[in-house]
């Protein structure tokens, strides 16, 4: 806070006292905070036909929760990533089945693939004169200002009609890694001092090869980088219409908004620390707990330093092991159990054994930790957040694009709802809020 901003530590009182509501009161008026219920439970705002998550079932009335399940347009994520794994890249084969509801065949594969590479382009010196400008280490910042600048230069952008809105959005999902990478570029050159690349993405290769061949000054990566990367990025794709910057991208579309700003509302969520920034959190703890605790393998070492963290004594002193537990699943999250196994493979290959025995012996314990300290109303396992972290340090990939590399995946979920949002919207979404405010008489300034 700058010397001539002291007012602002009153005028923080003033706003606390004034906007302070009592916990007490939510159960009163029978209001769910958060829209979720005691027991964690969103309300349903909708209906879709795009994914489904599965983390309780119904067992003689009672419900009970069971293991993690993710459907893509009916299909188990599981066995889509068991589809194409060893085979192919993924990325445009699943972003073909959410955008349009049905498995591509190799035809429509190729069409597709040839549509985004079509489409890896931007305006002529949009890099310098965008990008380029005003660089920030916030890459999620840099990437929103981006997309709200790609609107300018197009002459069709408040056209919600369905052939449009699908232009936009094909144009944004092709365009989100350029975005990313050159966004941090800028950064590390301008603010690290470093050198500038700007490598052109390739029309041959995969969303998750051409990723790496524009952050790498070489260019170089190995074929198990790019697989991994790429089933990286389709488990990320999507996650129901409820998660915030899914539902945020609903509600802005409800509102008859354009592409750009809906995205842009979309990005602006994500990258908070309780959404797309957690994998950050996970990086920054599990190096503060290597630093700390000097034998990686002494489990009872591990555990009480994961207490010390539950008691606000570490870290950064939340209280929370990040990476453990979700909003939606109780016994397991299916993208981290089928994203385990490569992780391991790539750990293999990279010479970093003992730091993924590290992750999943915190996988085991950090679950019993948190169900002796808290109440529990459901399971705690690890989520997908708790290895994308670690996969994303093997490539190498700077923490400043940790986000941005869940944006470059969401952004097919994204367009999905926001395309199934316009097909089937018939009214603004709008949630109400219960006033707790009391009336006042209105009090004339010279007698105040």
């Amino acid at each position: 806070m700058k010397k001539n901003e002291s007012y602002l530590t009153e005028y923080a009182a003033r706003c606390r006292q004034a906007d302070q509501v009592d916990v007490e009161l939510f159960d009163r008026h029978g209001v769910l905070r958060g829209l979720r219920d005691k027991n964690g439970n969103g309300v349903v705002a909708g209906l879709t036909n795009i994914s489904k998550i599965e983390s309780f079932r119904m067992e003689d009335g009672v419900k009970t929760p069971c293991e993690g399940k993710l459907w893509y347009r009916g299909y188990d994520c599981i066995e889509l990533v068991n589809g194409f794994r060893g085979k192919r890249f993924g990325f445009e084969e699943i972003a073909y089945l959410l955008l349009f509801g049905t498995l591509p065949d190799g035809e429509e594969i190729k069409q597709f693939h040839d549509v985004l590479a079509s489409k890896r382009t931007l305006p002529t010196n949009f890099t310098r004169d965008v990008i380029m400008k005003a660089p920030s280490g916030d890459i999620m910042n840099s990437l929103t200002r981006s997309v709200l600048t790609l609107a300018s230069y197009d002459k069709s952008v408040g056209d919600t009609s369905l052939e449009n809105v699908l232009r936009q959005c094909l144009s944004l999902i092709a365009v989100f890694p350029m975005l990313s990478v050159y966004g941090y570029h800028a950064y590390n050159h301008y603010s690290n001092d470093e050198s500038m690349y700007i490598h052109r993405p390739q029309k041959k290769l995969s969303t998750a090869e051409n990723l790496l061949q524009m952050l790498r000054p070489d260019r170089k990566y190995t074929e198990l980088e790019a697989k991994v990367l790429d089933i990286a990025l389709v488990l990320h794709m999507e996650h129901g219409g409820g998660n915030n910057s899914t539902f945020t991208t609903r509600v802005v579309t409800s509102s008859g908004s354009d592409t750009y700003s809906v995205i842009a509302a979309a990005l602006s969520s994500l990258k908070g620390p309780k959404h797309g920034g957690a994998n950050i959190k996970v990086v920054e703890m599990m190096r503060d707990l290597e630093a700390n605790v000097s034998d990686w393998e002494d489990e009872d070492a591990v555990r009480d330093y994961l207490q010390k963290i539950l008691n606000r004594e570490v870290f950064d002193k939340k209280g929370l092991i990040y990476g453990m537990g979700h909003a939606v699943y109780s016994l397991s999250d299916p993208r981290a159990q089928v994203f385990k196994g490569f992780v391991q493979q790539l750990a293999a290959a990279k010479g970093r054994e003992k730091d993924f025995a590290l992750y999943s012996m915190i996988e085991r314990l950090a679950p019993e930790v948190i169900s002796q300290k808290a109440r529990i109303y459901k399971g705690v396992s690890a989520n997908v957040d708790f290895y994308s972290g670690f996969v994303y340090s093997m490539l190498e990939i700077p923490l400043e694009l940790y986000t941005p590399i869940f944006a470059i995946a969401r952004i097919v979920g994204w367009s999905a709802h926001r395309i199934e949002e316009l097909i089937n919207m018939d009214k603004i979404i709008r949630p109400a809020y219960k006033s707790i405010m009391p009336e006042r008489e209105y009090i004339a300034l010279e007698d105040r």
